[in-house]
């Protein structure tokens, strides 16, 4: 008798006593053993015991008056008990026996047939079976505990990629619920374009570190990495397992840092650029100025006049480069965004009038206080509005500015309704001299991410051709 016997708790619930007697002779007469055995004549009894989950083991006769073990066995699935149950009857029934083990019975003995060796096999298949039960209970708590607790989306779905089963993780990262996704197909999920995915799937049986671009349920796009394995189940069918991991935040930091890197590049290339065309401007400046003293012809000094303008021209030109390029020299002080932003539309308000574009403004109810240099912010704000006003039609257009709070960001965007830009444009817009307008320096928006650098703000731009274009600022909450 191992460790595990010697400490098991037996309840007989039999309203027969002269039947108890027998039972629990047979149970004392196992060799080795040292069961506590426990008596319910009565059936009420015996639920209340159950319920108080004290016992290892349940005897349970099938006749107990007006109830019977049947109804013991209802009582006992209806309350989880995990405690093996052994059904008792006076003489064999199939259709009893069935139903027994359907509603959990671990095993159905007929009275008049037991015997010492046949209880000791009976009991000692119980708890082992119990055993093993509660041990695969525990694993699967454990891995539920995994699958629920983890930060990724984890989802089980068919051979077709439509999803069973799935995390409370996919609300964080996509914004369904898991009744919302339970039944519909990840490629359903995916931005058009990367449904090769089956294709990978068919060729491997198993997708590793996959970038895949989701569509949320507010229609943002996040950038993930999926992977996914291809399991067998039973009767010859398969199927997916799969994790989904959100690597949106790596992705803009990767942006940020490339612009920086741009930035800085351009920045030594102008400053290079610069030192190596003002030594010769200055030169043929200086020569000029000193053929205006010497040269009398009206005709050479008109020619004159058109190098000497040029030459000023290229001199501001190299001056407002240098200067977009130099990293802005704010002072920050706590500043209301909205007090900002409000000042900002100020400013553009005879614009937006002028081109009969509409305004949609939304500010949450508190204020949000950012650290700002508020005169250099107008000014790179003015840049993106004025952009956004410039881009859309005359009497169709519609400025919208939003400030929204996000843990501890604050979020201003500001979209347009205009022409949009094309994915190729959107990842060189913040270079020096790019531009899309006709008469445009393309300084602009170098400058208006300069000085949002220098805030420690974060600026995502999402734009699609002929529906328009949003830009979204993330600033850090003053403290």
């Amino acid at each position: 008798m191992n460790k595990q016997q010697k400490s098991v708790r037996i309840l007989i619930v039999d309203d027969d006593e002269d039947d108890f007697i027998i039972t629990s002779d047979y149970i004392r007469s196992i060799p080795g053993n040292s069961y506590s055995i426990v008596w319910c004549p009565r059936y009420a009894d015996g639920v209340k015991r159950l319920l108080e989950n004290k016992d290892d083991l349940y005897l349970v006769d099938y006749r107990l008056g007006i109830k019977s073990g049947v109804d013991f066995l209802k009582e006992a699935k209806n309350n989880n008990c995990t405690s093996p149950i052994i059904l008792l009857t006076g003489k064999g029934n199939y259709t009893v026996d069935m139903q027994a083990m359907e509603l959990g019975a671990v095993d159905y003995l007929i009275k008049t047939e037991l015997t010492v060796e046949k209880m000791d096999r009976c009991i000692r298949y119980a708890l082992d079976r119990a055993a093993t039960s509660q041990a695969l209970r525990a694993n699967e708590r454990k891995y539920r505990n995994i699958f629920e607790k983890s930060r990724d989306a984890v989802f089980v779905a068919d051979s077709s990629l439509k999803i069973i089963d799935v995390n409370s993780a996919v609300f964080n990262l996509l914004g369904f619920s898991v009744g919302e996704v339970v039944g519909r197909n990840l490629l359903d999920l995916i931005e058009p374009g990367q449904h090769q995915i089956m294709q990978l799937l068919d060729g491997r049986h198993e997708l590793n570190d996959r970038e895949i671009i989701f569509n949320t349920k507010d229609g943002d796009k996040k950038y993930c990495t999926l992977s996914l394995t291809v399991e067998a189940g039973e009767v010859d069918t398969v199927h997916i397992q799969g994790i989904i991991h959100d690597i949106s935040s790596l992705k803009k930091m990767e942006k940020a840092n490339l612009q920086s890197e741009k930035l800085a590049a351009a920045g030594r290339l102008v400053r290079t650029i610069a030192h190596e065309v003002r030594n010769p401007l200055n030169n043929i400046t200086l020569s000029i100025e000193q053929m205006f003293h010497e040269i009398k012809d009206e005709n050479m000094q008109l020619y004159m006049n058109i190098i000497q303008r040029n030459s000023k021209r290229i001199n501001d030109l190299i001056s407002e480069l240098l200067y977009t390029s130099r990293p802005a020299e704010n002072i920050l002080r706590i500043h209301t965004l909205q007090n900002i932003v409000d000042d900002v539309i100020a400013i553009c308000i005879d614009r937006l009038t002028l081109k009969h574009i509409g305004l949609q403004v939304t500010y949450p109810s508190d204020t949000q206080e950012i650290m700002a240099d508020d005169e250099k912010l107008k000014l790179a704000l003015l840049n993106i509005v004025t952009n956004a006003i410039e881009a859309m039609e005359e009497g169709k257009g519609l400025l919208s500015v939003r400030i929204d709070s996000r843990n501890d960001l604050v979020v201003l965007s500001i979209g347009d309704n205009g022409c949009g830009i094309s994915e190729e444009h959107v990842s060189r817009l913040f270079e020096p001299y790019f531009t899309q307008k006709r008469n445009g320096v393309g300084l602009g928006l170098t400058f208006t991410l300069n000085i949002l650098q220098a805030h420690k703000a974060t600026i995502e731009v999402n734009s699609q051709v002929g529906v328009g274009t949003v830009f979204v600022i993330g600033f850090q909450v003053a403290r």
